[in-house]
């Protein structure tokens, strides 16, 4: 399964496709193109431009025709008009990260996250966010790594749900191999999930076998989404 880590900034060419451009195109593509990843709310591009409302209208509209600019979704105001060189791509900070999909939030994404983790929780009886870690990239579930961050928002959504549950290592027993006082987290039912597991459900993980996973991405033909085998597994 994949998703886009990090939305990686391409390099900028070194020739300048701004030569054919007018005057008040250049102004604004100048700063369109500054701006680089974060890319410039319409507003903002107005006030640094210094030009009529209309006359950056029109270079929007001719820049984009020429394909030297794009828009671009901004979830922390989709409202506004976010413009930024096409050379380059969102941020996460414009994007939201892996979490969303096209600017909105990717709530089918996050539930196979959440059913990857239980699982992997389940299997190991008594994990901390490291060995989630660990396992997440041994198992070849998801073919983007995961931070920290991600990893205990992922685990505070599954308390929530009383899924798992968080408990401090006593050092003995099941926590033997955790130092004490250490944070770790179990299933609170079997198999990671509210219902219960097939046998051999935990077997195998398709997508490590899968010859396509390599193509597999969430919005393309080969995807998560319209893959039967990954759904039966996160059935079981």
């Amino acid at each position: 399964m994949s998703r886009p880590s990090a939305l990686k900034r391409k390099q900028p060419d070194s020739s300048s496709p701004s030569e054919s451009l007018t005057e008040h195109e250049k102004i604004v593509y100048s700063v369109i193109r500054s701006k680089q990843d974060m890319g410039i709310w319409t507003r903002d591009m107005k006030k640094e431009a210094n030009l009529p409302d209309n006359l950056v209208g029109k270079s929007i509209k001719s820049l984009q025709a020429k394909n030297l600019i794009k828009e671009v979704v901004n979830v922390q105001s989709k409202g506004r008009k976010h413009y930024m060189a096409a050379e380059f791509e969102p941020s996460k900070e414009l994007t939201g990260g892996d979490w969303y999909s096209n600017g909105t939030l990717d709530k089918y994404y996050i539930s196979c996250v959440k059913d990857g983790f239980a699982k992997i929780i389940y299997q190991l009886k008594v994990a901390t966010l490291e060995g989630i870690s660990d396992e997440v990239k041994k198992s070849g579930i998801f073919k983007t790594s995961f931070t920290k961050q991600q990893i205990e928002e992922i685990m505070r959504v599954l308390v929530l749900d009383k899924r798992v549950t968080e408990v401090k290592s006593t050092g003995m027993g099941e926590f033997g191999s955790f130092p004490v006082g250490k944070v770790c987290y179990k299933s609170t039912s079997k198999g990671g999930s509210k219902r219960e597991p097939k046998v051999g459900a935990m077997a195998s993980i398709p997508c490590g076998v899968c010859p396509r996973m390599s193509q597999c991405t969430p919005d393309g033909i080969i995807s998560p989404r319209t893959c039967v085998y990954f759904t039966k597994w996160l059935d079981f």
